[in-house]
């Protein structure tokens, strides 16, 4: 049987995913909301906005009919930005069938609710069963077919195992993992950390201002991850470090593109227009800020970016006042990390 798969969302990632599984064989219908979009790239077989320099395989299907891409598919991979997640599941409920598998690739928590992507999916269709993608994996090189290493993570073994050969393919290897809850936050908090990066460079600063914010970023991840019951290993793989240190250090990186035009002086709606597609770390440094909150974790970087981002704070003062913060010993949060004592 030729498995049927549905990608929601025509940006870089629901393109280079597309094209991906194409070429293994599968059916694949590629959705754009955009109508205009739509019509363009099943001329030109190009998503020139968002991949460009890129063909798009004749045997992916680019449609605008919501309930087509649904219907009757093995996979359904949800690519829109994750604060648009809760609004496709609502307006496609009713053609999603039971036990279908949904994999997300949207990397953010919501505002509102400070939900994950798994909560919102269980909420709203929670006859499916849900896995999500993350790792590091920008979209440019995926489509280009450079070597890409990635996880699937699902509370159910058979269908992270079933996701896992999926994609799997010769550039593009797939390893699994139970905690949904750590590889969710792994691929959204550090779209956080990355802001902090870019602004970092957009400073001036160097590269030993980059290492520190990262080092003590993931610190800041897993703290969160664990009080919010996941494995604190999981930040030591490649939805955590690995995702981390792909997003603070390319020029792919929405996120850093952003930050870099923060550090310059740019305001954060001049960052944005920009960088012109979605930096899901900026909502997310809110949701992050709000939940270290509600969970009662120490996370001064996701302070300072939040403050930034939301207060207007001045970012060499966020620098100061990260710097100058009360003495600890490293190895105190480390050794809580690895005895599980956070």
């Amino acid at each position: 049987m030729v498995e049927k798969i549905g990608v929601i969302g025509g940006g870089s990632w629901g393109t280079a995913l597309a094209i991906l599984l194409s070429k293994k064989g599968y059916e694949v219908e590629l959705w754009i909301r955009n109508k205009a979009q739509c019509d363009s790239i099943n001329i030109s077989k190009e998503n020139v906005k968002y991949l460009p320099g890129v063909i798009i395989p004749s045997n992916v299907r680019i449609i605008n009919d919501l309930e087509r891409v649904v219907k009757n598919k093995d996979i359904l991979v949800l690519a829109t930005p994750s604060h648009g997640v809760r609004n496709i599941l609502i307006n496609s409920k009713n053609y999603i069938k039971s036990g279908q598998i949904i994999v997300n690739v949207a990397k953010g928590i919501e505002n509102e609710s400070l939900m994950r992507i798994s909560q919102v999916v269980n909420e709203i269709v929670p006859k499916s069963k849900y896995a999500i993608l993350s790792g590091p994996s920008h979209a440019e090189e995926v489509a280009r077919d450079m070597p890409t290493t990635v996880v699937a993570a699902s509370r159910e073994k058979d269908i992270a195992n079933y996701v896992q050969d999926i994609f799997m393919a010769p550039k593009f290897r797939v390893y699994t993992n139970p905690d949904v809850i750590g590889v969710e936050l792994g691929g959204s908090l550090k779209n956080v950390i990355a802001l902090g990066a870019g602004i970092s460079d957009g400073l001036g600063y160097g590269d030993n201002t980059k290492a520190a914010l990262m080092t003590r970023g993931i610190i800041e991840m897993a703290r969160l991850g664990e009080k919010m019951g996941a494995n604190y290993e999981t930040f030591a793989g490649l939805s955590g470090i690995g995702d981390l240190i792909v997003t603070c250090t390319s020029m792919h990186s929405r996120n850093r593109r952003a930050g870099i035009l923060i550090g310059e002086g740019k305001t954060l709606e001049e960052a944005i227009s920009s960088v012109g597609m979605v930096v899901e770390g900026i909502k997310t440094a809110k949701s992050a800020y709000e939940l270290a909150d509600k969970y009662n974790v120490i996370m001064p970087i996701a302070e300072e970016i939040y403050e930034v981002l939301y207060k207007g704070k001045d970012v060499k003062n966020s620098v100061v006042n990260l710097m100058l913060r009360d003495k600890k010993h490293e190895m105190e949060d480390i050794a809580k990390i690895l005895n599980n004592e956070w």
